[in-house]
């Protein structure tokens, strides 16, 4: 332990030199003495590493973005070269220097707060066994000991002795009670971390083995906090659950904000940056006048939130500029509304002729022949001349050609008739 401890001294020194400065701050105000001291000042190292951390935080979101979006390519790769692993990894080597993509990218937050984790822990470690480590002297080892969170003393872990924890004047119960509660509630929020990862920010019309491997993560992550939470002090499960909880709500902000294209949180953006836009005629964040911008750079490459967006913008008499910014456009507005409605200014547009059927087209030609529309029985006309037999052979007097033409009207073929065979007797 001393020699990994001496691995890790060049930010032991730092970790517990901005512990002790926060603990002053903290014990002016609750006590030098007290868990509130103490612990507000691991959780204030915390807040302070994780705002350094922020950059390489945006860095990791591109940098998984455009793994992402490389996911196809890179599968298609695997496929080609499956039977050469040699030529499939230079191949993947020039596909991230083409696209400028660093997988390592993503774990750079991880790998970035680990020797701050690991520094914290022999910190909490060495006052559990009563040793100076770093900044913190005699006297504020023994403030240290004495500290309590909810009947907790810092240093323990939930597998110490009975009679350990009762030299630091607490009780076993009290700190299995409270160590457990925290490992739940630190696996629970790494869950749901992810989870929220998986079900909202990431682009559901490419299935990936990328998502898969997330959705792996989801479950083994938690389950590896909780089975090494029992071997860390409980000053270090506050570090590390208060490192989720940043975090979660750095994810949420990103998902509400920033989110993945294609994804569920990309669409729900979308329609409020519509409603809000329609509602003042412009895009007032600069965030948003990036996104729009993005999205009309793409052209026909918009998937399928993205030209609903667009044509929405269209229907209300806006139009998208390539700086980011709407403009009014009623000539964008009249080529996508083609169903009538009104548009902003409230000007009705013209609706397109509907398509009329077989049996109107055909009632509709005799009347552009110029013939006269039939007349009811009330109506008094003069009848033709060849409708005049016809009626007379109704009433019995059958007139040379009447015969003809009664068949004819019945639907019968006209001109001359074949006559019928001889019935065979």
């Amino acid at each position: 332990m001393d020699t990994i401890a001496s691995l890790f001294s060049f930010i032991t020194t730092p970790v517990s030199w901005v512990i002790v400065q926060f603990h002053t701050v903290y014990g002016a105000l609750f006590g030098p003495d007290t868990g509130w001291a103490w612990g507000l000042s691991i959780v204030s190292l915390v807040i302070l590493i994780r705002i350094c951390l922020i950059p390489l935080f945006v860095k990791q979101i591109k940098a998984t973005r455009a793994m992402q979006t490389l996911q196809p390519e890179m599968k298609k790769i695997q496929e080609r070269y499956k039977n050469d692993k040699q030529r499939q990894s230079e191949e993947m080597m020039k596909l991230y220097k083409d696209t400028g993509t660093n997988p390592l990218s993503s774990c750079l937050p991880i790998l970035a707060q680990s020797p701050f984790f690991f520094a914290l822990y022999h910190v909490l470690n060495s006052i559990a066994s009563n040793d100076t480590i770093g900044v913190i002297n005699t006297s504020l080892l023994q403030s240290a000991q004495k500290a309590h969170i909810v009947g907790a003393p810092l240093a323990v872990k939930f597998t110490d002795s009975s009679s350990k924890v009762e030299a630091l004047g607490a009780s076993l119960t009290d700190v299995r009670v409270v160590t457990a509660v925290m490992i739940v509630l630190m696996s629970a929020s790494q869950f749901f971390t992810q989870r929220q990862l998986m079900t909202k920010n990431v682009d559901t019309t490419v299935k990936t083995p990328f998502m898969q491997q997330q959705k792996m993560l989801m479950y083994v992550f938690p389950i590896m906090f909780a089975v090494f939470g029992i071997n860390f002090p409980v000053g270090v499960l506050v570090y590390w659950l208060t490192t989720n909880v940043w975090t979660m709500g750095q994810q949420m902000y990103v998902i509400h904000n920033n989110p993945t294209p294609g994804s569920k949180a990309q669409a729900s953006y979308l329609e409020r940056l519509h409603k809000h836009v329609t509602q003042h005629n412009k895009v007032s964040r600069r965030r948003d006048r990036a996104i729009v911008k993005a999205i009309v750079a793409k052209g026909r490459d918009r998937n399928e939130f993205e030209r609903k967006f667009i044509n929405g913008l269209s229907k209300a008499g806006l139009a998208a500029q390539a700086d980011g910014t709407v403009i009014k456009s009623e000539t964008a507005a009249a080529a996508q509304a083609e169903d009538g409605t009104p548009t902003a200014t409230g000007t009705p547009k013209r609706q397109q002729p509907k398509r009329q059927s077989k049996s109107q087209r055909q009632s509709a030609a005799p009347k552009a022949a110029g013939e006269h529309e039939p007349k009811t029985s009330l109506t008094k006309s003069d009848e033709p001349e060849d409708a005049k037999p016809a009626a007379a052979a109704k009433k019995g007097g059958a007139k040379p050609g009447s015969g003809t033409r009664s068949k004819a009207q019945s639907g019968q073929r006209k001109g001359p008739q074949r006559p019928k065979s001889p019935s065979k007797k």
